[in-house]
């Protein structure tokens, strides 16, 4: 799919690649959605489908935090506090941290609560607030919500169907 280039393109990439994801995460069998056997998101670790879902609330949320602050008149804290740009790889490890005692079933419903936060906001705001001004730097508030949402669930559902077929339940 194209670069999202408005606030509509924006919502039809979000929702069609969220619901392709999460179709295949509920294939996924709750007994090995623990077990880390999937390539991480640092050279040379292993994940769980688990961590690749606590990864994408992870972002999902901090969108979301990245909006409140935004509202508030506060200055986005990107990526998020304690970490730069490039400790990307540290603060998915956080994420894994952060939700290895939620169980598959409501970090699933996790993943989907914040994803229809961040819809809601987008449908609040138009396309001159979303795409035609910067807001981080030189990216637009659209741009910024689809490198976090919309790319991150392309990207993981890639993985997860490679994990599918190595595990023989595509």
């Amino acid at each position: 799919m194209a670069v999202p280039k408005n606030k509509d393109e924006l919502l039809k990439a979000i929702n069609s690649n969220f619901d392709k994801l999460i179709k295949d995460l509920n294939r996924v069998p709750v007994d090995l959605a623990s077990k880390r056997t999937m390539e991480g998101h640092v050279a040379g670790t292993r994940m769980s489908v688990s961590d690749l879902v606590a990864y994408l609330v992870g972002w999902n949320e901090l969108v979301l935090k990245w909006m409140d602050r935004d509202a508030a008149g506060k200055p986005i804290d990107y990526p998020d506090t304690g970490f730069k740009g490039n400790e990307l790889g540290k603060l998915a490890q956080k994420f894994y941290r952060d939700c290895e005692d939620v169980p598959y079933p409501q970090l699933l419903d996790r993943l989907q609560r914040a994803k229809d936060e961040i819809v809601v906001f987008i449908e609040s705001r138009d396309n001159n607030t979303l795409y035609e001004r910067p807001w981080y730097e030189k990216w637009t508030m659209g741009r910024m919500i689809q490198f976090n949402t919309s790319s991150p669930y392309d990207n993981a559902r890639a993985r997860l169907r490679r994990w599918l077929k190595d595990n023989r339940i595509l």
